[in-house]
């Protein structure tokens, strides 16, 4: 998720508890950028990544699951493919740099995503195409700022505020953070528009340990003024600081990956 996927990543979060966890003392002494980079990392991995996950698109009079797989590389290069339902099966999707495409094996067709379409829904979901395909970055896109602490699911949070650069072509114009500050986790953000309207909330939930980091393992986004919509993403499986190489992420493996 950023994220989320994501947002897109590369994104994650949980709801208001009321007691507070004992602070460590090495938290205090890091800086805002600094936080949201071993936030970023403990989610996404340092150097590389693999999750098997389902996406679950929650609509007024309806719902449906998408589930899927997905590997990485730092930010630079991500696979996604879609391994259910059965008639959207086999549809992957690629970054490598600042370029993307989708894969559709029922036309045979390769389709290069342009920068217009990273703002859009992916397979339909409240996810944006940055979010999954990780486009622009939280350490690197934004500029960094404490706004205090607050608890969130029984544990003290920084809040921190990410404003975006004026050089950096991201979709939010800000957003908040409330990362624990014991663990490192994304509890909760909300995500705002170039003129300052929040747009979406996301919060974690369902807390495990997979691949030896405590991670959310749930996590619900809630779009701000649309009533009765949200998606829910569960991961069953995550490995970080995989083996794999740039050359996994091409165009010859989208049509071939399973």
């Amino acid at each position: 998720m950023k994220g989320i996927p994501g947002q897109t990543a590369a994104s994650l979060f949980v709801l208001i508890m009321l007691t507070a966890v004992s602070l460590p003392a090495a938290s205090q002494l890091l800086s805002a950028k600094e936080i949201v980079t071993k936030a970023d990392e403990k989610f996404n991995g340092e150097k590389s990544g693999f999750s098997v996950m389902s996406m679950t698109i929650v609509r007024p009079t309806w719902q449906r699951t998408v589930e899927f797989k997905s590997w990485s590389l730092g930010d630079d290069y991500a696979l996604t493919l879609i391994t259910a339902p059965a008639r959207e099966k086999g549809q992957t999707f690629l970054k490598r740099l600042t370029e993307m495409w989708s894969w559709n094996p029922a036309i045979s067709r390769l389709i290069k995503l342009p920068p217009s379409m990273m703002s859009q829904g992916w397979m339909g979901s409240d996810y944006t195409n940055d979010d999954i395909l990780r486009e622009s970055s939280v350490v690197n896109d934004y500029d960094h700022s404490l706004e205090g602490e607050e608890v969130v699911d029984g544990r003290l949070c920084h809040k921190i505020r990410l404003t975006a650069r004026e050089d950096a072509g991201v979709l939010w114009s800000h957003q908040m953070w409330w990362v624990d500050r014991k663990d490192f986790i994304v509890l909760k953000a909300e995500l705002y528009d170039e003129d300052g309207y929040l747009v979406r909330t996301e919060r974690g939930m369902d807390l495990k340990t997979m691949d030896g980091r405590l991670i959310p393992t749930t996590i619900e986004l809630v779009p701000a003024e649309q009533e009765g919509h949200k998606t829910i993403l569960k991961i069953t499986e995550i490995r970080f600081n995989i083996s794999v190489e740039e050359s996994f992420f091409s165009q010859q493996n989208m049509r071939t990956i399973r």
